[in-house]
């Protein structure tokens, strides 16, 4: 047996290596350079360049949609003004925290504290203290000497909606209550509705300079990706069609360059896989293929509860035959899968708007069509494979009870 799995890993290791340093076209990874964002670049360092006077900066909002580039132009910034601040004498601190993960207010504010741990000696538990109390051992750890704090807050509008905008008002507001440390706070959001969600008084202070990222659009999509690959892949290891491909595709993604990157890491990943010497047109399809099935999965995997239980009721639908099926016939067996696993349904209304929301996700097609004098109504039909979800489903304690549901012995019970 053991000769046999050497002799798989032999295989593997044998093959034509693709990458130079894949690492490059990960998300997580800063370049030297930033293509097609000088304008976003050349904002924020003006905005920031008072701390090497020793001036505190404005709080920066930087908005725009997934994969233009905030995050990493940003970090590069960010990264700039540290190395810079050492040549003025001037101590900077950058931290840096992903509220898609840190998502309450009592997380945020230990992981701030937490990042000086090593000088402050002080480290908060994830739960326990009292969030004061938690804030008043940030202030104290940040004004233990002079310097200058910046606080990064990517995703801030998945904290505000979880957790409300105190924290905002709290870190603004912050120093007031500072004698020798400066804070300014920094927030990324995809949501470029976000500030619906705020509080005036957290508005006028977080929103004293804004930044817009626009989407890139296809040449600019294959520049990033140009320079990328020269990093990432072997020589002569890419076809010259690759390259284009992946930016086209990913600019019919509202110009996504987290989405061509990961287009083009994934085609020479399922190429390295098959040992072939050349990543070509035919891998770019399948990693397209790959990644749309690997996205929809993680969107059903954190979907609400009752959403999932719609969902359900419209693979049952499916399962047996139903569909298209419209929102009456839907609601009833969403109903019927409540009673069976004693949930309280929720109204029909509501569900109504769960279906439009299912619908926008692409999990489910919901068109509204004429029915002449009958009026108007919706055809409900799903996007994606009944096994699939079911086999999500399976892995969740709450939602196994639901696989044994016979949606026929269910209807002939009733």
């Amino acid at each position: 047996m053991n000769d046999y799995l050497g002799s798989i890993f032999e295989k593997y290791i044998h093959a034509k290596k693709i990458f130079k340093n894949k690492e490059v076209l990960r998300h997580s990874y800063t370049p030297k350079e930033l293509p097609h964002r000088k304008k976003q670049v050349e904002d924020l360092a003006h905005i920031l360049v008072p701390v090497l006077r020793g001036e505190t900066p404005s709080n920066v909002f930087v908005y725009g949609k997934t994969g233009t580039g905030k995050t990493v132009t940003i970090k590069f910034v960010t990264e700039e003004l540290k190395k810079i601040s050492q040549k003025y004498n001037v101590p900077v601190e950058v931290i840096y925290i992903n509220c898609e993960i840190v998502d309450t207010q009592y997380r945020v504010l230990a992981n701030i504290v937490n990042h000086f741990k090593a000088e402050s000696g002080v480290e908060i538990p994830l739960v326990g203290w009292p969030t004061d109390e938690v804030y008043a051992k940030l202030k104290e750890v940040i004004d233990a000497r002079e310097r200058f704090v910046i606080i990064v807050l990517d995703e801030i509008d998945k904290l505000v909606k979880k957790s409300g905008d105190d924290i905002l008002y709290s870190l603004t507001r912050i120093n007031t209550e500072l004698s020798r440390a400066k804070v300014s706070i920094i927030g990324i959001s995809n949501d470029l509705k976000f500030k619906e969600y705020l509080d005036a008084r957290v508005l006028s202070s977080l929103s004293e300079e804004e930044i817009v990222f626009p989407p890139y659009d296809a040449n600019q999509l294959r520049d990033i990706l140009m320079q990328r690959a020269g990093d990432a892949f072997n020589e002569g290891v890419l076809d010259d069609a690759v390259v284009p491909l992946c930016a086209a595709l990913a600019a019919r993604e509202h110009g996504d360059a987290r989405r061509a990157l990961d287009l083009l890491r994934v085609a020479g990943e399922i190429a390295e896989r098959e040992g072939a010497d050349k990543v070509t047109e035919r891998h770019v399809w399948l990693a397209q293929e790959k990644i749309e099935q690997d996205t929809m999965e993680e969107v059903i995997k954190t979907l609400p509860l009752h959403s999932k239980v719609l969902l359900y009721a419209v693979v049952l639908l499916d399962e047996n035959g139903d569909l298209p099926a419209n929102t009456g016939d839907v609601y009833s067996v969403y109903k019927m899968i409540c009673d069976y696993i004693d949930l309280d349904p929720l109204t029909q209304r509501r569900v109504s708007d769960l279906i439009n929301e299912l619908d926008m996700l692409g999990i489910i097609n919901a068109k509204v069509v004429s029915k002449g004098r009958y009026g108007r109504t919706k055809e409900i039909r799903l996007n994606v494979v009944p096994q699939k979800v079911k086999k999500l489903f399976s892995g969740e304690d709450q939602l196994r009870p639901l696989l044994a549901v016979d949606l026929s012995r269910q209807r002939r019970l009733i």
